[in-house]
């Protein structure tokens, strides 16, 4: 039995997020696990570092799978992208240790925001829009914040974790040509919660929710009712970090 990790990339835009779902809902992984069961002619169920939502895009997905293949990889890697559909790639696949796993082995995960000041007809598929020029003074000043362990019940949908804390390594904003990018990075994500912060620091940046509200939530506070997470198009999965 082999042990197998996948690097993966993908634009998130016609999937129902990364996770397995129903039959009928384009996923990733349900996407995956189909080709690369097609390929080695026996059930594959491939473990994510991290479950993207529905829309969101990855740069650096990390999976990994068991096989009793022995298929050599680099055949593996062109003949699963030659089935694939275009929106996802393998970008790297190789053998690991038996006891690696792509989610409970990672240390770290990074995502990125990238947000346009005005709407584009080519930008915006890949990108959030605020609709208006924003304070990037103001908006690093929230995610100055962040830093450290926190509880981010209130940046998250319901969901029934035994945990709502986490613990930011690293969170900012820049400039990227047109873009503005929010990079966070941090041992684990809620669901949605990296929308939900690009959502009150956007809100802030603009003048719609006034800063304090922002720390008030950070501090447990309620989530107003008139936030709603961020456009998932500008969201990406952008790295994991493992140990060795």
């Amino acid at each position: 039995m082999r042990n197998v990790r996948i690097d993966i990339e993908y634009d998130g835009t016609g999937f129902s997020g990364w996770q397995r779902q129903a039959a009928g809902l384009a996923t990733v992984q349900g996407t995956i696990e189909s080709v690369l069961g097609r390929i080695l002619q026996e059930e594959i169920g491939i473990d994510g570092a991290g479950r993207t939502d529905r829309g969101v895009h990855a740069r650096g997905q990390v999976a990994s799978f068991s096989t009793v293949s022995e298929m050599p990889l680099p055949r593996l890697m062109h003949s699963s992208n030659s089935l694939l559909p275009d929106a996802v790639r393998i970008t790297g696949m190789k053998m690991v240790p038996t006891d690696f796993h792509a989610r409970f082995s990672a240390v770290s995960r990074e995502y990125r925001y990238f947000l346009i000041e005005q709407p584009s007809a080519i930008d915006g598929r890949f990108a959030g829009c605020s609709r208006g020029r924003v304070d990037l003074d103001a908006m690093n000043r929230l995610a100055a914040i962040l830093p450290g362990v926190h509880d981010f019940a209130s940046f998250a949908r319901e969901e029934p974790l035994k945990s709502t804390s986490c613990d930011i390594h690293v969170a900012g904003w820049y400039r990227y040509g047109r873009f503005l990018v929010f990079r966070v990075k941090a041992n684990r994500f809620l669901r949605s919660m990296v929308r939900y912060l690009v959502a009150g620091m956007v809100g802030s940046g603009t003048g719609r929710f006034p800063e304090g509200e922002f720390a008030s939530m950070l501090q447990g506070g309620a989530r107003p009712l008139r936030m709603v997470p961020a456009d998932p198009a500008g969201l990406f999965f952008w790295k994991v970090g493992y140990n060795g």
